[in-house]
């Protein structure tokens, strides 16, 4: 065994931690505080996180040790890249693990909105029988407006044309040509909000990105129409949205994501046309079996020296 210690601080799926075990000192610190943390990090080669740490410059100062931090899973817009790169710290994620999992809450979202079906179920268990006021929308024949269509994007896609729907795509980072061999229609982004019956975003957050579903893109959008997300919050302006959808402008919105996590019961949460979710897109066994063994092995690899499969900065 090495002598490379590991900290694991949003706890990780058994497999990959006896992945980390085999090969260097783990320790497993599920829920450590921020000033915990701060105190504990310069002890450790490796870092290993999800989306509740975050890994700021202060934390990376006082991480003297540090040499590599791996996200369990996609995003990594919790760890300060920058800061990162300056110390020589190698950020690695696992971006393979998840995608289905958020391919198929994504498409159960599309589903529940098209029918309503978390109203049906409510008013059951409350002993109403809502039949009559719940008259919903088929998926068949609809246009469904992907945005980033990368690896769960393409699956959304895939799902979308199995219930007969018309699949574009808009995507500045992949080549029109590569979105028709994954299966959509490329489009404008104008023309996507123009065309699309339902929007499903599937993009980083960053400097380009944040707010990008505001006030514009709602007006562009046609009406009626119903979004999903399933990405990352910060994407949808949310007071714009509440404002979309208390004009009818949007007929609904189902959202895994918000721009304060947990939001607490926001106006946006509790709005009677919106299905909110805990951030759940991961949340299957097979996804985090696969995200916690991806990790393991690849900050392994960054700590041996060896090459890299998913290095982010």
């Amino acid at each position: 065994m090495s002598n490379f210690k590991i900290l694991i601080t949003d706890g990780l799926d058994e497999s990959g931690q006896s992945i980390l075990r085999a090969s260097a000192d783990a320790d497993n610190r599920k829920d450590i505080s921020a000033d915990d943390l701060l105190k504990a990090i310069p002890d450790y080669d490796g870092l290993i996180v999800r989306g509740r740490t975050k890994v700021t410059a202060s934390l990376l100062d006082a991480a003297s040790r540090l040499k590599v931090i791996g996200r369990a899973g996609v995003g990594v817009d919790n760890i300060d890249l920058d800061a990162a790169k300056k110390r020589n710290v190698t950020v690695v994620n696992a971006p393979m693990s998840t995608s289905i999992a958020v391919a198929e809450l994504t498409f159960g979202l599309l589903l529940a909105l098209a029918r309503e079906l978390p109203r049906a179920d409510a008013g059951m268990k409350q002993d109403k029988w809502l039949k009559k006021e719940l008259e919903g929308v088929e998926l068949n024949g609809k246009t469904l407006g992907v945005i980033g269509f990368g690896r769960i994007g393409v699956e959304v896609g895939k799902r979308a044309a199995a219930f007969g729907m018309n699949v574009i795509a808009y995507d500045p980072l992949i080549s029109e040509g590569d979105i028709k061999r994954r299966g959509a229609e490329p489009v404008s982004i104008q023309d996507l909000y123009a065309w699309s019956d339902f929007i499903s975003l599937h993009l980083p957050l960053n400097v380009q990105t944040r707010d990008m579903i505001g006030k514009l893109a709602f007006s562009e959008m046609k009406d009626g129409v119903r979004l999903v997300c399933a990405a990352r919050g910060g994407i949808i302006d949310e007071a714009e949205l509440v404002a979309a959808l208390n004009s009818g402008k949007v007929a609904g919105a189902a959202l895994d994501v918000f721009g304060v996590e947990p939001p607490g019961l926001t106006e946006t949460v509790s709005h009677p046309r919106v299905i909110a979710t805990p951030h759940i897109g991961a949340q299957t066994a097979e996804a985090q079996s696969r995200a916690s063994e991806d990790i393991a092995n690849e900050v392994l690899s960054a700590l041996q020296g060896k090459p890299l499969r998913w290095k982010v900065n």
